[in-house]
């Protein structure tokens, strides 16, 4: 876990992303001995990887739903989370609160950036995930699971299927990658 931190700061500091699985570079490590440097290959290869899921359905703003009986819980894709870099705090809608696809219903605040959120699906929040008030960085560790956002009950399910599967989101990815 922790090499893989390191990782993607390295990466994020490197502004390097990509959503393919291949090596993107590899590093070798430098020890200074006195005034001589020696230099030996340990290679720490970087993978560029995007956490896509099944199941889930993805927006071109790079928010996720998953739809589960008359619930459908909304979050920030792993390449989102990937490009805001650390987590610093997060601003959510009251429960109760109206979402409308497309909309803004709330903010995320990293290091790097200020981001607005929009909502995937048009309904009602019923939920909002209380615990990134205290841990924000829940939604860089676990994008997917603990990082989650809200839970809406969907007022159109059609809206789901406007939005993109999972591989139709990676190839998204990848190209939108390959124009920066």
């Amino acid at each position: 876990m922790a090499l893989r931190m390191w990782a993607s700061s390295t990466a994020n500091a490197l502004r390097i992303s990509c959503a393919s699985k291949t090596p993107a570079f590899a590093l070798s490590r430098c020890f200074s001995s006195g005034t001589q440097l020696i230099s030996f290959p340990l290679p720490i290869i970087i993978f560029c990887k995007l956490m896509v899921l099944d199941g889930l359905k993805y927006a071109s703003s790079h928010e996720w739903v998953k739809h589960e009986g008359s619930v459908a819980t909304v979050g920030i894709t792993d390449h989102a989370q990937d490009h805001l870099g650390e987590v610093v705090f997060v601003e959510l809608p009251e429960t109760g609160a109206s979402v409308k696809q497309g909309g803004g219903f709330g903010v995320v605040e990293s290091v790097k950036a200020t981001s607005d959120v929009n909502s995937p699906i048009s309904g009602e929040v019923i939920e909002v995930n209380s615990k990134l008030t205290q841990t924000p960085g829940l939604v860089n560790s676990s994008p997917y699971e603990e990082g989650w956002l809200i839970k809406v009950k969907p007022s159109s399910p059609s809206d789901l299927e406007s939005l993109m599967d999972p591989q139709a989101y990676t190839k998204f990815c990848e190209e939108e990658n390959a124009a920066h």
